[in-house]
């Protein structure tokens, strides 16, 4: 089966294992964006006169085929492939001899990778996206449904002061919906078009890369093309960097619930069908899903870590190293899409045990409202201070209600201000789905039917 690369030689059968990697095997999830993309290229090739309409439509025809056999697991991309870009143009090919030559012109490898990947990046992101926005407003109705709930606050690990239920969920949501504006911006970043900019410096065809991007909704073109190029891999890690920080969040969200699920503290409960046992211990109920969450928003990191440490000193133009980018980048993604799905399913099915949270308030948590209460006497805060600390004996029972009803300036437990919350997720979520919309309708318009372009990952 030709390569794209052909040349009047054979490469040796270790390098070309060495270099093809698992390319392949990956590139099976990007037949359907690569066939899009290919789409929106013969189209562009047949407005500016480079194919006849004829050419156009049989090419066309033929990438619709390869998109419903993929969607029925019917399609191969085999080691010697190398690639999916090789796989389906020698399908075409076969198909349609000269007129499946000419597919290419005007292309290289390297924009059409960069076209598949963030056209498949692009749909995931919308997904991941979605999910945070619908684990967002979970937060914020358990916040609204336990704000009366008091909890105790911990610093250090260690009782601190008086909080609330309501507080300790509303402030997750509000966390993760600062991530989402990270990972819009880096969705800006993303959703521009490299087709046309080939191996990093254009072809002297009259190209329209405009039209290229209409087609396949891209709101504008990566301008320009060796810059196109240098960002593979820059762009990738920096929509995983955004996907890391939302990571970070449901680790610790995610560590705050084993903690807090343990018998000895007992002021949240998991149902059994989120937790897996032991092989010895019969009586053992485990918080599986919530460890790796905290494991696997590791690995995310590590992927865009990954990517940087191979690009980090790459010169300009195309290297053969951005290759190694590939897998990390779809890795992440997927572990990206799992954790919010996973922590919204949990913090659904969880349940808050008041009266072990208000077991819980012992007097010491009420001492910094003590000091509180002598400064409103006149004394000074550090005298007073010192006063509850040398005297912490003193302190008696409270009424833990009435500490959080006290607490009434913004974002405190009296004053949770859900509804600056609530318009925040709103303009995410809109945004998303305006670029949802836009960017299915284009590539629907396009093909001529629905196209997934980022198939249901298994489970990461």
């Amino acid at each position: 089966m030709a390569k794209l690369w052909e040349k009047n030689y054979s490469v040796d059968a270790l390098l070309e294992e060495f270099t093809v990697g698992q390319d392949y095997s990956l590139d099976r999830e990007l037949v359907p964006a690569d066939c899009v993309g290919s789409m929106a290229h013969g189209r562009m090739l047949c407005s500016v006169g480079i194919l006849t309409e004829n050419e156009e439509a049989s090419l066309h025809a033929g990438l619709a085929a390869i998109l419903r056999e993929h969607t029925e697991g019917k399609f191969s991309v085999l080691p010697e492939d190398e690639d999916c870009h090789t796989a389906i143009e020698n399908r075409l090919v076969r198909e349609l001899g000269d007129t499946g030559k000419k597919i290419h012109t005007g292309r290289s490898r390297n924009d059409q990778i960069l076209t598949a990947l963030r056209l498949y990046a692009r749909s995931r992101l919308l997904e991941i996206a979605g999910a945070i926005c619908v684990l967002a407003e979970g937060l914020l109705d358990a916040a609204q449904k336990y704000k009366g709930v008091p909890m105790p606050g911990r610093t250090h690990t260690q009782v601190a002061m008086p909080s609330s239920v309501g507080l300790w969920f509303a402030a997750w949501a509000e966390e993760i919906l600062d991530d989402a504006e990270f990972l819009r911006a880096a969705f800006v970043l993303l959703n521009r078009s490299p087709l046309g900019s080939a191996a990093s410096y254009g072809t002297p065809l009259p190209l329209d890369r405009e039209l290229c991007a209409r087609l396949l909704g891209f709101p504008s073109v990566h301008n320009n093309v060796l810059a196109a190029n240098n960002s593979r891999g820059k762009v990738e890690s920096r929509v995983l960097d955004a996907l890391d920080g939302m990571g970070i969040t449901l680790s610790k969200m995610a560590s705050d619930l084993i903690l807090f699920s343990l018998p000895e503290f007992g002021y949240f409960s998991l149902p059994a069908e989120l937790c897996t046992g032991s092989s010895i211990m019969p009586q053992k109920k485990n918080p599986d899903g919530l460890e790796l969450t905290r494991a696997r928003a590791s690995v995310l990191g590590g992927c865009a870590h990954e990517i940087k440490a191979v690009i980090r000193s790459l010169p300009s133009g195309y290297n053969r190293d951005f290759q190694e980018t590939k897998e990390p980048f779809l890795r992440g993604l997927k572990i990206a899409l799992s954790l919010p799905r996973i922590m919204d399913l949990t913090v659904r099915k969880l349940s808050v045990n008041a009266d072990a949270l208000r077991a819980a308030f012992t007097p010491e948590i009420f001492a910094t409202d003590a000091a509180y209460a002598l400064t409103g006497q006149g004394m000074s805060f550090r005298d007073a201070y010192r006063e509850v600390g040398l005297h912490l004996d003193r302190l008696g029972s409270r009424d833990p209600q009435a500490a959080i009803t006290n607490r009434t300036s913004t974002g405190t437990a009296g004053n949770l201000r859900l509804e600056a919350a609530r318009e925040k997720s709103a303009a995410l979520g809109d945004f998303f789905a305006e670029q949802r919309d836009a960017s299915s309708g284009a590539v629907r318009e396009l093909a001529g039917f629905e196209v997934n372009l980022s198939p249901n990952p298994a489970r990461a």
